[in-house]
């Protein structure tokens, strides 16, 4: 099984969700989170006074999927989030030794 984490834009999170709903996958966890990258943030002005804004906003996205389908789904990820500018995120993929579902107690590929 793999992990995918995707960083992405807020407002690419509803087009990731059909993406992954039209490609089988069957839960999904969404946290948001601040943070930044290359794009380092940008200054804005408050009552007349400039500041820095260098946790921009994003959301995390994590599935975990059978390994044999994490690069399909990780590309599908990054279509549907790409906007051609920066801070367009990141997706990880790492590997996930087990699964173990609470309600029936089923492991592995059986529980995601």
């Amino acid at each position: 099984m793999k992990r995918i984490e995707a960083i992405v834009k807020p407002f690419k999170v509803e087009e990731v969700k059909e993406v992954l709903n039209n490609l089988g996958v069957s839960g999904l966890t969404v946290t948001e989170v601040r943070g930044f990258g290359r794009q380092k943030g940008h200054t804005e002005m408050y009552r007349g006074a400039p500041y820095r804004v260098d946790l921009l906003p994003k959301t995390k996205i994590e599935v975990v999927v059978p390994d044999e389908r994490a690069r399909e789904i990780a590309n599908a990820i990054c279509e549907a989030a790409r906007t051609g500018t920066i801070g367009d995120g990141k997706v990880f993929i790492t590997r996930i030794d087990d699964a173990v579902r609470i309600r029936t107690g089923e492991t592995g590929d059986h529980a995601i």
